[in-house]
């Protein structure tokens, strides 16, 4: 029996075809991505859990202590436990391929799991902030990674993600980015390159 330890929603998918794991923003839910999830990959299972620490109100993934400040320690439990319970649905669901894409809050989890973890076969991070120098992870060699980020966005800096893409490729991952000229939004050029991104999966 899994231990399903977020509250979430689930698609069950066809046999043999890809687990997307999707994942919300600050203030968003299980809601937030799960129908473009759907839409992404028809006959994938979707899993979108909401992120079990409150802030104000608001649900994340992982605790922080300011903008842009991360608890480190509540990183590494919000890490270990989204791991385990990405590998358990995989496994319980016979997924031909792992597949994960998380916005803002969600994209920094997912991203500290690729880090720590590997685990995704193919990862779409929108707008991620990891603010310290990730350790090397020989593991992330031939994963596929997206990149998506706003040029001028004030809670993902520019330089902040460009270090991260660079991280991603000293890993001998495969990594791709889309930009925009705004901020913390999403556009219409993301959710084209993202469609791309997952075609060889549907």
């Amino acid at each position: 029996m899994t231990d399903n330890n977020y509250v979430h929603r689930l698609h069950s998918g066809a046999p043999g075809k890809p687990i997307l794991f999707v994942l919300h923003g600050t203030g968003g839910d299980e809601n937030q991505f799960f129908d473009f999830g759907r839409r992404l990959l028809p006959e994938a299972t979707i899993v979108s859990p909401r992120g079990d620490v409150s802030e104000f109100g608001a649900a994340r993934f992982f605790k922080r202590t300011g903008e842009g400040v991360y608890d480190m320690a509540d990183l590494a439990r919000a890490t270990a436990k989204l791991a385990s319970f990405v590998a358990s649905l995989a496994k319980q669901h016979e997924a031909s391929a792992v597949l994960g894409l998380g916005f803002s809050n969600g994209a920094n989890i997912l991203a500290n799991v690729l880090i720590e973890k590997g685990l995704f076969d193919a990862s779409i991070l929108m707008h991620p902030l990891i603010p310290f120098q990730p350790k090397a992870n020989p593991g992330l060699g031939g994963r596929k990674i997206l990149i998506t980020a706003g040029e001028r966005d004030p809670i993902s800096p520019a330089p902040v993600t460009k270090a991260l893409a660079e991280y991603f490729g000293a890993q001998n991952a495969t990594v791709t980015a889309e930009w925009h000229p705004g901020g913390h939004d999403i556009r219409q050029n993301e959710i084209d390159a993202i469609h791309r991104f997952f075609e060889p999966y549907r």
